[in-house]
């Protein structure tokens, strides 16, 4: 079942004297419980794919479905109530309240969602010990390691059950260990609660965590991979290629 769907996408910035074309005719189909990661050179247009489709930006041109949601015609009031109910987000910078603890932190997108205090705790807990933060619930940003920060913020992401995560290079102020530590958790949390993870990443190992990986150049989908039954070395070894491709196409502007 499609989840997401993108079509003939276009984004452009400055006016008509002076303008930039970012995306270019984008078409994009996510299907529900995918973990999808979107790959291209530094001003290839990748950030601002993940913008326009968590609807943090809006299209120029084109058309954005999630869960048969028209979001480009939505006011700001009703994509602001569509985001809370359906997205969640993780940035690279953690985004964490400092005055609220991690279970205060997490917590906070079910302050604005009906739910019972018991049902709110008994999500917040198997979250955070699927994350493995539950040791530190009560501890405040500041005291906490910057693996266990986008941790809190990925289980904040989850609390309340989106249709879509968004991630944007959540790997991106973390060390090895820690990057690989949250990307493991995010893929048992893909496959246990087939929960669908879109996420801009530059790094390969990070890619191969997910199932698919679109790469994108100068505004366009240059080319797609699928895991299908490979090992995640295999995968990675793919990605690699492709992105050494990439990397060495070079277009005549």
């Amino acid at each position: 079942m499609t989840i997401l769907s993108a079509n003939k996408v276009y984004k452009s910035y400055g006016n008509k004297f002076n303008k930039q074309e970012v995306l270019k005719a984008i078409d994009l189909h996510i299907e529900k419980g995918e973990f999808v990661s979107i790959m291209g050179p530094s001003g290839s247009g990748k950030t601002t794919l993940l913008n326009v489709l968590s609807s943090i930006d809006k299209v120029s041109v084109g058309s954005i479905m999630i869960e048969g949601a028209e979001l480009t015609t939505m006011k700001e009031k009703q994509l602001a109530a569509f985001r809370k109910q359906h997205l969640g987000f993780i940035f690279q910078e953690y985004n964490l309240l400092d005055t609220l603890t991690v279970k205060e932190n997490i917590l906070l997108p079910l302050t604005i969602v009906k739910i019972s205090k018991k049902a709110a705790q008994h999500q917040f807990e198997a979250l955070a010990k699927e994350l493995g933060i539950f040791e530190v619930k009560d501890k405040y940003p500041n005291e906490i390691s910057g693996g266990q920060k986008q941790r809190t913020s990925a289980a904040r992401a989850f609390i309340h059950e989106p249709s879509i995560i968004f991630a944007d290079e959540p790997t991106g102020a973390l060390d090895s260990k820690s990057a690989s530590d949250l990307l493991n958790k995010l893929s048992d949390l893909n496959n246990k609660r087939k929960s669908t993870i879109v996420m801009v990443t530059h790094d390969m190992a990070a890619a191969s965590f997910s199932n698919r990986v679109i790469f994108i150049k100068d505004g366009q989908i240059y080319s797609q991979l699928t895991k299908g039954g490979q090992t995640r070395q295999q995968f990675y070894q793919d990605i690699l290629k492709t992105q050494g491709v990439l990397g060495g196409v070079h277009h005549d502007h």
